[in-house]
């Protein structure tokens, strides 16, 4: 599975005036799935993408490391939006793609208190998605500014998967399978399957 990452560490507000983005981990809609983890089979995301909600719940568990604050589902990105030699695509397998991403944060508040260390732990989860023999997707995660509470700023990860298929349903497929191996990689002791 492809995998990378980066930094695009801005201010510290949500982004305003030309500002990289920033995790805002108690926006308006949040849903503290740390609770109950099994609410992620609420979200109107969970209906579009089931394996979404599963990757959810598993990142969201006690054993887990991390925790969730957002998620997106794209069921068809245009063309111009992925490119097919960055998935690992043969040839005819790139006319449909799919997409989504989870905003990420430590569960222990400190853990990625220095960009060094989130370098780290992107560096980690990209060595072990990077030995999983699977074509057609890619993870990206993004280092960034979050804001863990009112008046606590650390680091955060947005991951961002995309995969892409001969027919959207492929693309959807190939999506579902990249999350359930992405949740794996990050929580490999969870027993949430």
């Amino acid at each position: 599975m492809e995998a990378d990452w980066e930094f695009e560490v801005g201010g510290n507000a949500p982004a305003v005036g030309g500002h990289a983005p920033v995790i805002d981990a108690f926006w308006s809609g949040f849903v503290d799935l740390r609770l109950d983890p099994e609410l992620a089979w609420m979200l109107a995301e969970a209906g579009e993408l089931p394996a979404l909600a599963a990757t959810l719940e598993k990142l969201n568990t006690r054993s887990s490391p991390v925790w969730t604050s957002k998620c997106d589902y794209w069921p068809e990105l245009q063309p111009g939006e992925f490119d097919s030699d960055e998935l690992d695509a043969p040839p005819g397998s790139s006319a449909h793609g799919a997409g989504c991403y989870i905003d990420l944060l430590p569960k222990e508040n400190r853990e990625w208190s220095s960009p060094h260390l989130a370098e780290a732990v992107c560096k980690r989860f990209c060595g072990a998605l990077g030995l999983v023999p699977m074509r057609c997707c890619r993870v990206d995660l993004v280092i960034r500014r979050s804001i863990i509470a009112p008046e606590m700023i650390g680091l955060g990860i947005s991951a961002y998967l995309t995969a892409c298929g001969p027919t959207a349903g492929d693309a959807k497929r190939t999506l579902e399978s990249a999350l359930a191996i992405f949740a794996d990689a990050l929580c490999p002791h969870s027993t949430i399957q």
